[in-house]
């Protein structure tokens, strides 16, 4: 959501409604707790970046994991600044200062590419997967070295190209009088984020929830399938409403007032929740119990993308098994 084509007359409107003094403290309380859960997530992504670049051995995964932490961190860090601009407009001693509109612009074109790029990447990892459990040989013995890589780096142009157009083309002049130019960019951002990245993502999670329910109840799934389901069942819930809402306002149909700034405020702290949770999700489902906190992170995360290892084990764990079943099987005959 852009806070440049909803400040400038949002703000002002709660006036007339008779909810100047409280709206005006409720929305600085929500600001504030937003503000918060950046910091919060800031703060998990740079650990989680840290170890998973330099303390653990790279692999096909945590290339992925490394962009999603690269992404939230830095939607994180933006969209903070835009809370402080939107604290100090609502109780600032200066709440307008020169070139605002043009500050809040950039910052918006940062946090909105990271938060495309952060949805990208979630999808492409649960694709990988997915490709995985259908393509097992091709994906161990033909799948080209640096995919991984090449993936990421388109997923950074698509949505740093998507950002661009939303937020030059579509202007907040444009998007309030609805022109062909911003009609086209809008409908274009919808269907790449809620047409097409919507549906593959709750396919490939929902292929991995029967994957895990398919298990034999003596072989635990890999904690990647439990991670890539609960990230994105939070980025869903996170994402859905808050796209709806700007098609919405765009046609019209949700009137620009209170209630709307309101919804405004509750959709930043559901994208940043879902931006800072990921880091303590990894960890916390990583974990080993009765394990210490000093040595959990690195274990933790380790243990959370070492698919190959376990995967390995499990084959030679099975081939061990059908060769002992083979021997007894051959005694007793």
């Amino acid at each position: 959501m852009s806070a440049s084509n909803i400040e400038a007359t949002d703000f002002n409107k709660t006036k007339n409604y008779g909810h100047e003094d409280a709206s005006h403290i409720h929305f600085t309380i929500a600001a504030c707790c937003a503000f918060v859960l950046c910091l919060f997530g800031m703060l998990g992504n740079g650990i989680a970046f840290w170890f998973l670049c330099f303390k653990i051995k790279r692999n096909k995964y945590t290339v992925y994991i490394i962009n999603l932490t690269i992404a939230d961190f830095t939607y994180l860090f933006f969209n903070a600044i835009v809370m402080l601009l939107q604290m100090n407009q609502l109780i600032g001693f200066h709440p307008h200062f020169p070139d605002m509109d043009k500050v809040v612009l950039s910052l918006e074109i940062f946090y909105d590419g990271a938060y495309h790029a952060g949805m990208f990447f979630l999808m492409a990892i649960s694709i990988e997967r997915c490709l995985s459990v259908f393509y097992p040989i091709w994906y161990r013995c033909q799948r080209p070295k640096h995919q991984s890589v090449i993936v990421c780096l388109i997923l950074w142009v698509i949505a740093c190209l998507a950002t661009f157009l939303e937020n030059l083309i579509c202007s907040p002049e444009s998007f309030s009088v609805g022109s062909l130019k911003c009609t086209g960019v809008q409908t274009m951002t919808f269907v790449l984020l809620i047409g097409i990245s919507l549906p593959l993502m709750l396919l490939s999670s929902t292929i991995l929830l029967i994957k895990i329910q398919t298990m034999s109840k003596r072989c635990r799934p890999p904690k990647l399938y439990i991670i890539i389901i609960i990230t994105v069942f939070i980025f869903l819930i996170a994402t859905v409403p808050i796209k709806f809402m700007w098609l919405f306002m765009y046609l019209k149909l949700l009137p620009s007032d209170f209630h709307t700034l309101s919804f405004f405020f509750a959709s930043v702290l559901c994208t940043v929740f879902s931006s800072s949770i990921n880091p303590y999700i990894y960890f916390l489902v990583g974990r080993q119990r009765k394990q210490r906190l000093r040595d959990s992170i690195h274990s933790a995360l380790h243990s959370a993308f070492n698919v190959e290892e376990d995967e390995a084990e499990k084959s030679s764990a099975d081939s061990a098994t059908y060769a002992h079943s083979s021997v007894i099987s051959y005694v007793k005959t």
